[in-house]
């Protein structure tokens, strides 16, 4: 709040300026700053929303993270070349996001088919999964949803829609179990321009936290395994959409290690 009270200082002091230099017997007139006139008083646009241009391809996932900041979006990238089956992850991850990643993976393999994805294809290739920001260390399980959803992306086809982002910790038998920082993350996700949000079932009670202004402007959809999130985050009909198997196991996971 007090950066933004600086910038509208900056506003104030900018319009006042042309008010001394216009001559004495000038009326100035009523002035009302338009969005387009702010780049002339405060320079450039130091932030730029890039999640809509991030997911226009197969393969790239929106996912929430938490940090000891507040909230913030993250992008799951996937790439895949001609290879042997081999994964490389990168992004600085610790150790549990490296092992959602390989989680996910796993789930994939052991139910291609009922996802629509050619085995022959994941062993004859090399994939590669990087989260950007790679000075910014990272970890949790939160990430494994996204994860997920960025691979069956890749080997399908199906672009992720862009206006939606997702959180969630994801089992071997696809289940999606809750994770924490549940308000900070929809806050993120609501500055970041995000409209549906795709959270646990067993985190429906945290979003009694949420500012209801916020809410007002979300879809938020409330998933308990990965048939119902890849139905909501995938574009396609949802008569083309294959699906997965459901799971049978229960339980909760601990609160998400600060992402710094």
């Amino acid at each position: 709040m007090r950066q933004l009270d600086r910038e509208i200082s900056r506003l104030a002091r900018a319009m006042a300026l042309e008010v001394a230099r216009a001559a004495d017997d000038a009326v100035f007139p009523k002035r009302v700053l338009e969005a387009r006139d702010l780049g002339k008083y405060l320079g450039k646009p130091r932030f730029h929303n890039e999640s809509r241009e991030r997911v226009a391809f197969p393969g790239v996932a929106t996912g929430l993270a938490w940090t000891p900041f507040g909230g913030d979006i993250l992008f799951i990238e996937t790439s895949r070349s001609p290879g042997k089956g081999r994964l490389q992850i990168t992004g600085k991850l610790g150790d549990v996001m490296q092992e959602s990643a390989k989680a996910a993976l796993s789930y994939i393999k052991s139910h291609a088919r009922q996802l629509g994805v050619e085995l022959a294809d994941l062993d004859a290739s090399d994939l590669h999964i990087h989260v950007p920001q790679g000075a910014v260390p990272k970890d949790g399980p939160s990430a494994g949803v996204t994860m997920f959803t960025a691979l069956v992306s890749l080997f399908t086809g199906r672009r992720v829609r862009t206006d939606t982002a997702m959180t969630g910790e994801c089992t071997l038998r696809g289940r999606v179990l809750p994770v924490g920082g549940i308000k900070a993350k929809v806050l993120a996700a609501h500055r970041a321009g995000i409209r549906r949000i795709i959270l646990p079932e067993q985190n429906r009670r945290d979003i009694d936290d949420v500012p209801e202004v916020a809410l007002a402007d979300l879809e938020i959809l409330f998933v308990q395994d990965m048939a119902d999130v890849l139905h909501e985050a995938l574009e396609t009909d949802a008569g083309d959409m294959p699906v997965v198997p459901g799971a049978g196991d229960s339980g909760s996971a601990p609160n998400d290690p600060p992402v710094a």
